[in-house]
């Protein structure tokens, strides 16, 4: 994440490449945002806040931490404010670093830094979907109203999509 290229943006997003991202309602969410105050816009995929070993080098300390992340399946947004307040810590492969300093994936490494170090919570958005929650209960009549989709399969037999009325799933499985 090389945060120095594209200091003049507005917003930083990031959606896995198996996501459906409506980009119009995207837009629209964040007008109501203001790019130039700290927003970490997203959703997270568990119920309660994560917990791991604090890992910092200090004689002693082995206390848990915890904090919230959204998660990277669902998508989520940086404001350009968070994101210039984020580059002495995380720019330059300091990212990198940190990732592999807490062992934990990109998603989470993003939350640990923004919620943990730089102390900005999540504001949870419920319009991003992970494929770690069931797509059949978003009804089809509030589909222009959400960002994103994912999907997954939860056995040989079931796949975790949207249900869209009239669509064969022969032709495309995942939606």
């Amino acid at each position: 994440m090389d945060l120095n290229v594209h200091i003049s943006l507005r917003w930083f997003c990031h959606f896995d490449d198996d996501n459906y991202v409506n980009v119009k309602r995207l837009l629209e969410v964040l007008s109501d945002y203001s790019p130039q105050e700290e927003w970490y816009l997203g959703k997270p995929s568990i119920r309660t806040p994560l917990e791991i070993l604090n890992r910092e080098p200090k004689p002693h300390n082995k206390q848990n931490i915890s904090f919230w992340f959204a998660t990277g399946g669902a998508g989520f947004c940086l404001s350009r404010a968070l994101a210039l307040k984020m580059m002495p810590i995380a720019s330059g492969g300091r990212f990198m670093g940190i990732g592999e300093k807490i062992r934990l994936p990109d998603d989470v490494t993003m939350g640990y830094i923004i919620e943990y170090l730089l102390k900005k919570p999540l504001t949870v958005v419920d319009q991003f979907h992970s494929h770690l929650e069931p797509m059949k209960f978003i009804h089809q009549d509030t589909f222009q109203e959400q960002i994103t989709f994912s999907y997954s399969k939860y056995s040989k037999d079931e796949m975790n999509v949207v249900r869209i009325d009239g669509f064969d799933t022969r032709i495309d499985p995942t939606r």
